[in-house]
């Protein structure tokens, strides 16, 4: 992606055209009970969420969880078994999908080879019958907020991947929709042209007001640019908050183990406590006494003169922080987050500390 693929945030600000003179404050979407079968498996097992207008809510979690198939569902793409789907307050269970008034974004592009990026933005504006002149200029208007108004006569071929992508964002946004559905749009992309795009949608979406669902597997770019991120777990939300409340203050395993990285430890919860290396942890909900696991996160762990005695098993630079990985005296592996100036070596004897953060827990596995 060169220069002129990214979008300034100045010009995000100081840009003027009609599509976002005419965006409002969103629109409400809910799932109410949504059941979702294919033959005998159950997809979706009574799913509900709530979406304020404007909102931007991601949906994360494993391959096989459901969110795509939520998605699809909420786009009309596929017929639920049970519950309700409303947009705008309006039951939309047995609307089909032209008619729901969504935009759309999947992982692969599908854009017209032979037409031109001018024409492709403009397709579904022909296709709601709208003059020729004015379709232009709504299309324009798309390829302005995105940055790709200089590329209007290209053809896709002629464009890189992450040009191709923010035309088809370009081409749901002309229609004005309610409601914006992303599909994975970034993970064929490479790291840097899908952190520049994942920030730009971002930045579209604050600017539009245009409430979205974002599905992804991939828990940084949820994290990154989410209202609100719903995990979802066997067809079902385990939990939904924040970025900072999911990642702070998981209230499941599941959603601990996700959501960042975290060390397992074995540990002993005595009275609402966890005893884990010889520290005492404040724990996230209500968990009878006895072992358990508890799932530490990298920057409250630090190195210190003394503390719980560990052998140093890998470091790695990052640039601003170093990871390391050490052995606990007990064989358990744990993470900590650390300056650069503070240089260790494989094999290298160390003293850690845990922060008094807390830790979410599950049962200790035999």
């Amino acid at each position: 992606m060169t220069g002129n693929d990214t979008i300034a945030a100045a010009d995000v600000a100081t840009s003027d055209n009609s599509l976002l003179a005419t965006r409002g404050a969103g629109t409400a979407v809910s799932f109410e009970g949504v059941v979702k079968d294919y033959g005998t498996t159950r997809v979706l097992h009574g799913l509900d969420l709530a979406i304020e207008p404007g909102e931007f809510v991601s949906l994360l979690g494993p391959s096989g969880c459901g969110k795509t198939t939520a998605l699809r569902v909420l786009a009309g793409l596929e017929q639920a078994n049970g519950g309700v789907v409303r947009i705008g307050g309006a039951d939309v269970s047995g609307v089909p999908t032209n008619r729901r008034d969504l935009g759309m974004v999947f992982q692969s592009y599908s854009l017209f080879p032979h037409l031109t990026v001018a024409v492709n933005t403009a397709f579904g504006l022909r296709m709601r019958k709208l003059a020729r002149a004015e379709a232009a200029k709504r299309a324009a208007d798309a390829l302005e907020l995105v940055g790709l108004s200089h590329l209007a006569d290209r053809y896709p071929h002629q464009l890189s991947g992450g040009q191709q992508q923010r035309v088809a964002l370009a081409r749901a946004l002309v229609t004005e929709p309610r409601v914006l559905l992303l599909d994975e749009p970034l993970s064929a992309l490479d790291a840097k042209v899908r952190v520049q795009l994942r920030d730009e949608i971002r930045r579209i979406q604050l600017r539009l007001g245009i409430t979205t669902v974002f599905v992804t597997h991939d828990q940084e770019e949820a994290l990154a640019v989410s209202d609100r991120i719903a995990v979802m777990h066997a067809g079902g939300i385990e939990q939904i908050g924040t970025p900072e409340e999911l990642y702070r203050r998981p209230k499941t395993a599941n959603v601990a183990a996700f959501v960042g990285l975290s060390s397992v430890l074995a540990a002993e919860i005595v009275q609402g406590v966890a005893l884990v290396l010889g520290h005492r942890l404040p724990i996230i909900g209500e968990h009878g006494d006895g072992p358990a696991e508890v799932f530490v996160r990298p920057e409250n762990v630090r190195l210190t003169p003394a503390g719980a005695s560990a052998t140093v098993q890998e470091s790695t630079f990052l640039g601003s922080v170093r990871r390391t990985l050490v052995k606990t005296a007990d064989g358990g592996l744990l993470r900590l987050q650390h300056p650069v100036s503070e240089r260790v070596e494989f094999g290298e004897h160390v003293s850690v500390e845990l922060l008094p953060e807390p830790v979410a827990v599950r049962p200790r596995e035999s």
